[in-house]
């Protein structure tokens, strides 16, 4: 487990071999700086490992909405901890159906329980663990969490060119692309001559957030590809959210959208939305090049 994120002196953790997301998500804990959603490799029905470390002080199930156009679960689990590094804040987990009970401590990767598909997703949402830091007398509300800080560097010295590269895998749902271009932790943006790294569901949030090692401008534009993808509105320690401008991603004739995030240790993919599932007909192993206009 790798260190990732911090908040009032409690760590989050993510598996070497996964991924994770501040920004990439349209719920308000995430818009606000509040939100980490910690991606295990795998698939729904695996095993959870704890980005945490804490004991167990609740645990809530709770009915969620139905899939759209996918079978999902009827219930989702809110699962608070009390922090082992900071006793006084709490920990919430969602997404989880739990195999640990009230009184349990977890080591961080220790198995909390089964990943589950929840009716808040959306058809292309792979399993992950929502993580928020918390007040313990305000633990379970959607807003009101502690403001996460970024561990992990921006390694990258330039922006990527294009959005060409190799399928690795094609599904339904999604495919995605490994860029020709080698780069650290994630996809590097420009903003105004220095390198951000995209975390965000572009275009379909309205929203994007960008990682970075310096203090960005209000108003800065943010740049993929060369193309203006968004412009900065607020900042927070090593991030920033910028409004989207509403660029258009084509692949193969088809409008498609992005889903981006962080890695921990492995080598950055895009993932390729379709408007529905279906749509969009890749091969693995399959050269691509995704458009921007």
């Amino acid at each position: 487990m790798k260190p990732i994120a911090s908040s009032e002196s409690v760590n989050i953790y993510c598996p070497e071999d996964g991924r994770f997301s501040f920004f990439n998500s349209p719920y308000p804990a995430h818009r606000f700086y509040a939100g980490i959603d910690v991606y295990p490799k795998g698939v729904f029905g695996d095993s959870a490992p704890s980005p945490v470390l804490g004991e167990v002080i609740e645990i809530k199930r709770v009915e969620c909405p139905q899939g759209k156009g996918f079978a999902s679960s009827s219930y989702d689990y809110v699962i608070l901890f009390s922090s082992l590094e900071n006793p006084k804040k709490c920990v919430k987990i969602l997404h989880v159906e739990p195999v640990i009970k009230v009184g349990d401590t977890v080591e961080r990767g220790e198995n909390l329980g089964r990943l589950l598909r929840s009716g808040f997703f959306d058809f292309w949402t792979d399993p992950h663990i929502h993580v928020e830091v918390r007040k313990p007398s305000d633990p379970i509300r959607a807003s009101g969490g502690c403001k996460f800080e970024r561990l992990i560097g921006v390694d990258d010295t330039e922006a990527a060119k294009d959005l060409s590269g190799i399928v690795v895998e094609c599904k339904p749902e999604y495919s995605l692309v490994a860029l020709n271009e080698n780069f650290e932790h994630g996809i590097p943006v420009d903003l105004n001559g220095q390198v951000g790294l995209l975390d965000a569901g572009i275009p379909h949030y309205g929203w994007i957030g960008v990682h970075v090692d310096f203090l960005p401008q209000i108003g800065e534009s943010i740049r993929l590809c060369g193309k203006k993808i968004g412009t900065v509105k607020s900042t927070h320690s090593n991030m920033c959210v910028a409004e989207c401008a509403g660029p258009v991603f084509t692949l193969k004739g088809e409008t498609v959208r992005l889903s981006l995030y962080l890695y921990a240790s492995s080598t950055p993919l895009v993932k390729v939305i379709p408007p529905k599932p279906g749509l969009l007909r890749l091969k693995k192993f399959e050269e691509v090049s995704v458009s921007i206009s």
